[in-house]
C-alpha cells in the first residue's frame, strides 16, 4: 500500500506555524472525544447511538461535532440509509485507520503508566 504524502506548502505542514494546515488538524484530532471516538469504531461500523452509548459522559452536541470533524478531516465516512427513520452508520476511513494505530499506541501507554501518573499526582498533591 503507497501512502500520498502531502505536496503543498512546507509552511502548511510545519506544525510549529500558528498558520498551517497540520496544526489545525492536529487541533481537530487531538482531544478526548475524537480520540475516543476513534478507539470505539476500531473496525467496526457504528450507529450514533451506539457510539454515544459506548463513550461514557459525550454529550449529544460533542459527538455530533466530533464526528462532522472526523469527517471533513477524511478520517470518518457517513453512510445514510434510505430507512423511516433514517438510519445513519460511521466508520474510519483508511486514514482514520491508520491513525488508529496511534491511538492505541496511546492508550497502551496511559494503561502503562496510569498507576506511576497517580503516584505522581498523589505526591504533588492533586
Amino acid at each position: 500500500m503507497v501512502t500520498k504524502q502531502y505536496s503543498g506548502s512546507p509552511h502548511d505542514a510545519d506544525l510549529r506555524r500558528a498558520d498551517s494546515l497540520a496544526r489545525e488538524i492536529f487541533s481537530d484530532v487531538a482531544n478526548k472525544w475524537a480520540l475516543l471516538i476513534i478507539e470505539t469504531l476500531g473496525e467496526r461500523t457504528l450507529r450514533f447511538s451506539e457510539l454515544r452509548n459506548e463513550i461514557e459522559g459525550i454529550s449529544h452536541k460533542m459527538l455530533t461535532q466530533n464526528l462532522r470533524m472526523l469527517e471533513r478531516n477524511g478520517l470518518a465516512g457517513r453512510t445514510v440509509h434510505p430507512t423511516v427513520p433514517p438510519r445513519v452508520e460511521y466508520t474510519l476511513t483508511e486514514a482514520g485507520r491508520a491513525l488508529q494505530a496511534t491511538v492505541d499506541g496511546m492508550c497502551d501507554w496511559t494503561h502503562r503508566y496510569l498507576g506511576h501518573i497517580e503516584a505522581s499526582r498523589r505526591s504533588f498533591g492533586t
